[in-house]
C-alpha cells in the first residue's frame, strides 16, 4: 500500500528511522508541479544502478551509509552528509549499511 502524499504545511518527520528501517519502504513525501521528495530506504547491500534525472536532485544522508557514484567517482556519504547534482548527471548508489536518504528532485514541465 503506498503512502499518502503530505499535504501543503503538513509537518512531516524526517527523523531517522533506527531500528524501524527495515520495515519502511521508500516513500514519496510529495510530488508537485515542479518538486518531488522522497524518503530512499536502502537495506545494507542494495544497490540504484546508473541512472540521470532531468533536473538537479540533492540527496542528504539521514542516517546509515552509501557509496554515492558520480562520474565515476565513489563518495560515501554518511549521517549529515548533504550532496547537489546538476541535471543528467549520472549516478548509482549502493548500501553499505542501512540508509535512509532525502532525496529532492527539481522536475521540468512536460519530462518525466
Amino acid at each position: 500500500m503506498a503512502l499518502p502524499h503530505a499535504l501543503s504545511s503538513e509537518v512531516v518527520s524526517l527523523k531517522p528511522l533506527g531500528e524501524g528501517i527495515a520495515r519502511t519502504p521508500t516513500h514519496a513525501i510529495i510530488k508537485a508541479e515542479q518538486l518531488e521528495v522522497v524518503r530512499v530506504v536502502l537495506p545494507a547491500g542494495s544497490e540504484l544502478p546508473l541512472h540521470e534525472t532531468p533536473g538537479e536532485i540533492t540527496l542528504y544522508c539521514i542516517e546509515g551509509e552509501v557509496q554515492f557514484t558520480v562520474a565515476g567517482q565513489p563518495r560515501p556519504l554518511r549521517a549529515g552528509d548533504w550532496i547537489h547534482l546538476q541535471p543528467r548527471a549520472p549516478h548509482a548508489l549502493r548500501a553499505t549499511r542501512d540508509a535512509s536518504l532525502l532525496l529532492t528532485i527539481c522536475l521540468i514541465a512536460g519530462e518525466v
